[in-house]
């Protein structure tokens, strides 16, 4: 068939249709319903806790945030964060390498097991470290005959902490590096380059923008966690309080405008990781898409 024949068939062939297909008025009506939820579910709950916090004015709020039982509690939950996020990077870094990397008996049930945190309930992770190592617990009169304590310390308090967040991490890296898959490490090792050269001049500046991701998203969760830390910690005042922990007390003792004031350093915090959360994603987005065309 000639140039000339086929020229009227491309000509009279439809163009695609577009995705989507849906009038301007109900694209408008759906983005309408998401900002409304937006604003009722979330901006306005948000907007409250700083409206209430400084309602009785900046001195009761200053006051609020600096008397020692606060300070106890933002300085223990900064404490925890900082002990939690760092273990729960290095086993991210480990589970991940592991199962993008190498292939081995059980690579499917550590797979598995790593999102087991998002199917249990907190209050539940507490309660099997109290079973474990409470007074009555499997290693409780050993922990006692030892003067060792971890219920009702910090060690119980960073130990759930870190079972709650530690799939953050792992989440954000597995699938990465199984899209980059191991041809670049491969490469490096053949040129003489040792594992630990690999692994630091390699994989990690290929995988750090997803790890600092990852890292946004747990420290978030460790600081704002409050259903297993709640089962260990045995709420003492200036002692095993958190931010979340102290604030409910507070709320509980009709300290409303202390509560709020401690909340809104939690809002705050929450704010800060969201914008955060928000320019990593979009250097996340340009790796994989980078990790994709390579």
């Amino acid at each position: 068939m000639t140039d000339a024949a086929i020229a009227p068939l491309l000509l009279s062939t439809p163009r695609p249709k577009a995705v989507t297909t849906e009038q301007p008025l109900v694209r408008y009506a759906l983005i309408g319903v998401a900002i409304i939820f937006l604003v009722v579910f979330l901006f306005l709950p948000l907007a409250s806790v700083f409206v209430e916090a400084l309602r009785a004015g900046l001195g009761t709020y200053f006051a609020s945030i600096t008397e020692p039982d606060a300070v106890s509690a933002i300085t223990l939950t900064l404490l925890i964060a900082a002990i939690a996020v760092p273990a729960n990077v290095i086993f991210g870094l480990a589970a991940s390498w592991a199962i993008a990397k190498f292939d081995f008996s059980g690579k499917s049930l550590l797979n598995s097991l790593i999102d087991l945190p998002f199917s249990v309930s907190p209050v539940i992770s507490g309660l099997i470290y109290v079973l474990l190592f409470g007074a009555q617990g499997y290693f409780g009169p050993y922990l006692k005959s030892e003067n060792i304590q971890i219920i009702f310390a910090l060690p119980g308090m960073v130990l759930a902490t870190i079972f709650v967040t530690f799939p953050f991490v792992a989440r954000e890296l597995v699938p990465l590096m199984q899209e980059q898959g191991t041809q670049d490490e491969e490469a490096a090792l053949s040129l003489g380059a040792s594992g630990w050269k690999t692994f630091f001049k390699v994989t990690l500046p290929n995988i750090r923008w997803a790890l600092l991701y990852g890292v946004v998203l747990c420290n978030a969760r460790a600081m704002g966690e409050f259903g297993a830390v709640s089962v260990v910690s045995g709420h003492i005042r200036g002692r095993t309080n958190t931010m979340p922990l102290h604030v409910e007390i507070l709320y509980n003792e009709y300290n409303f405008a202390a509560a709020f004031a401690v909340a809104s350093l939690l809002a705050l915090l929450a704010l800060i990781t969201l914008v955060i959360k928000i320019t990593l994603e979009w250097r996340y987005v340009d790796q994989i898409a980078a990790s994709r065309r390579h």
